[in-house]
Order: structure tokens, then sequence, then C-alpha cells
């Protein structure tokens, strides 16, 4: 149906393609792989008569020459294009959309038969008849642009890029939906980045690089192709594999040496006897007591002889009050009592004065050693007194000076 023969597309002095040809037959998938530049766009727009370089060669659609004619004719001729980028009306609705790729003499008559297909095909598209296309997913505005070219009744689908931009799963979706219009008896031109999907539904494939037409072959071949699998396959299948590594050898190691002389089952019972409870009868006996520790010498007090002293007075607070009651103890009776002591004429129940509760129980908390020395205690005794005595006197004569 379609064939192009030494097709050549030239940019001022750069050229995009150089005696190009491909052939496409009704009811065939003919994918067309090359990288980026090779010139597989501009084989398209071509075709379809929208190239905006110097187009030279043979175009023919059914016998049909097509160089050099207008897009318009080209489309009642039998060829749709789907662009790059899926060229929709955005701000229309998917229904006028669709409308529109029906606007030529070719499909006017068909106009409702090409709709239900549409529909059939895509069935979305018919839920939203009314959603204004610029709000639609990318997938979804691909659904339309395709929808849009089969309805001006193509004999030929040139499709570019179709699932660029198309997440996985709407990428098998419309390789799936490609498969059904080439049921349908329409032969479908793709030029696809896809190359493992567009091969696995299409017949036959070109190879472009550089603006030159480089090899043709069956798609099943192509995919089998060392060199195509390297390039757009992402790796040969027929590579060999690599060589297994050498396993290293295993290191021998020396079963552990059996005991000699007893079996394990002796061992055993050996091993466990030394964990075997004592009996309760044979409970080690209670540890002695240790030996009373020996009581230290009592010190030798010199002899004092008590000499009566009178109890000092002071005056505390708003009144006069005596040193025994400031100090919460009877002055005298403690002289007494020491002299008496260290002449050894009263019994060991009676060597410590006795003093009132609240004084000793402050005295056994704040002090835990043993009383001092009083050898000479009768002087210092004495001595305290008189001081005692002293501050009481200048206590009394004192007299705050209230003037000022």
């Amino acid at each position: 149906m379609l064939d192009v023969y030494s097709l050549s597309v030239s940019y001022g002095k750069h050229k995009a393609l150089e005696n190009a040809g491909v052939r496409v037959d009704r009811g065939e998938i003919v994918v067309i792989l090359g990288a980026n530049g090779a010139g597989k766009s501009t084989m398209l727009k071509a075709i379809s008569g929208i190239c905006e370089g110097k187009v030279t060669g043979t175009i023919t659609m059914q016998g049909q020459e097509l160089v050099g004619v207008a897009p318009n004719k080209i489309v009642e001729a039998g060829i749709a294009l789907v662009p790059e980028g899926r060229g929709v009306f955005a701000d229309l609705s998917v229904q006028e959309n669709l409308r529109l790729g029906a606007y030529g003499h070719r499909a006017r008559d068909d106009e409702e038969a090409n709709l239900s297909r549409v529909l059939q095909l895509f069935p979305k598209l018919g839920e939203r008849r009314r959603q204004i296309v610029r709000t639609m997913s990318g997938g979804e505005q691909q659904m339309v642009a395709i929808g849009r070219a089969m309805m001006s009744s193509p004999a030929i689908l040139t499709l570019d890029e179709p699932s660029l931009g198309l997440s996985p799963l709407l990428c098998k979706e419309l390789f799936q939906n490609l498969s059904v219009v080439r049921d349908a008896g329409i032969g479908i031109l793709l030029v696809e980045q896809n190359a493992k999907q567009s091969l696995a539904i299409a017949d036959r494939g070109y190879l472009i690089e550089n603006g030159h037409i480089v090899h043709e072959a069956p798609a099943k071949d192509l995919m089998n192709d060392p060199a195509v699998q390297k390039a757009y396959l992402g790796g040969a299948s027929g590579t060999p594999a690599a060589a297994p590594r050498p396993a290293s050898p295993a290191v021998s190691t020396p079963p552990a040496a059996k005991p000699a002389g007893q079996s394990p089952a002796d061992i055993a019972a050996a091993a466990m006897q030394k964990f075997t409870p004592r009996p309760m009868s044979q409970a080690p006996a209670a540890a002695a007591p240790p030996p009373p520790r020996p009581t230290p010498p009592q010190p030798k007090v010199a002899p004092v002889h008590p000499t009566a002293a009178p109890t000092p007075r002071v005056t505390h607070g708003s009144g006069t009050r005596s040193a025994d009651d400031v100090l919460g103890v009877n002055l005298s009776e403690l002289v007494a009592r020491a002299s008496t002591s260290s002449a050894g004429q009263v019994s060991p129940r009676d060597s410590q004065p006795t003093a009132p509760a609240s004084f000793q129980r402050k005295y056994e908390t704040r002090h835990t050693t043993k009383m001092p020395d009083l050898s000479d205690s009768h002087d210092r005794l004495k001595a305290a007194l008189a001081e005692i005595e002293e501050a009481a006197a200048r206590a009394r004569a004192y007299r705050p000076n209230t003037k000022s």
C-alpha cells in the first residue's frame, strides 16, 4: 500500500534523510528503530506532507504519488498521522476532538461507524465525551489523539513516539490497542523508543542510522539480533555467560580425637557426679563465734580535792538565770562526782555523772569517744566558773546607749 523509495530530506545543507525506503502493507505493523536525531520523525512528516525541509524521492499510496501534495490531500488518500506530543485541541471536549477527525470527505459517510469503533477500542473516551481534553491525563490524551486519527478512516496509521510520557501500565495497554487496530485491517507505521514492546507486536522492522536505512528484517529476527539487542534492548542474549569461578579447595578439618579409655557414657556420668547436690544432713557446721575482744585498761585519775563553788548566775533574755539552767546540767554536782570518782570512793555504776535525759541523749548522739583525762578537772572547772561569773557581772553592768 505505502511505498517509499529513495526519500531524501534536507534542511539547507544538512541532510536529515538520504535515499531511505520503507514499505507498509494493509494489516501490518512496521516499526522504525533508531537513535535520537537519526531521521525517524522527519520520515513520518515527509510522508504526511508537513515536513518543512526539502523533500525528494518517491512516496506512493496505492500507486498515487504524494510528494508535493497538500497534507489534506494526503489524509484523503488514506494516511493519518498521530504526531509526537499528541497535538490534540486541548480546549475542546473529547467528542469535539473526535468529530474533527472525520472532517474530510473520505470519512464523512462512515463517521458514526468510525466513532463506534473508536469508543469500542477506548471505552474510557465514551465515559468522558463531555470532558475538556486539557483536564485529562497524558495517557487519556494519547487515546484521544489516536481516536481522532482513526476517525478519518485511514488505511495507514503513522504514529510518532506514542508511548512518550506514559506509565508502564498505560504503555502496555497502548500497544495492546495497536494490535487491535492492526487486526481491523489498518496498516501501522510506528516510530518508537520502546524497542522491546514495539518489536513484540510488530511484523517487520527497519534500523535507521544518520538518515540511512541500514537494515530490514522481520521483528522476531531483530529481537534476536545481538547488535540490535546491544543497541536498543539493553544487552545481547547471545552473550556467552561468564565462566564460573573455580571453587576454592575445601579445607579438610581433622576429626576431633576421641578420648581413649572410658566411653562417652562413663565420662558423662563422672562429670555429673561433680554436680550432685549435698544432702541436707551433711550441712556444714556453724562457724564458731569470734573470741571476745580484750577490755582496754582504764586510765588512772589523780585525786582532786572538792571545793564548793557558788553556782554562777547569768542574765539571759528578760531575767537572770543560773548557769545550771542555761547549760542544762548541775555544775556543782558534776564537780563533786568527778572528784569522788578520781578518789576511788564511788561504785562503777556511779563512775559517770548523771545528767538530765535530754542532755544525755544529745551527748550520746554527738559524742562517741571516751571521756577525756580529768586529772586537772578541778582547776579547769574553777577557771571556767570564774569566767562565767565575770561574764555574768559584765552582762549585769551592761547598759545600752540609747542616745544618738
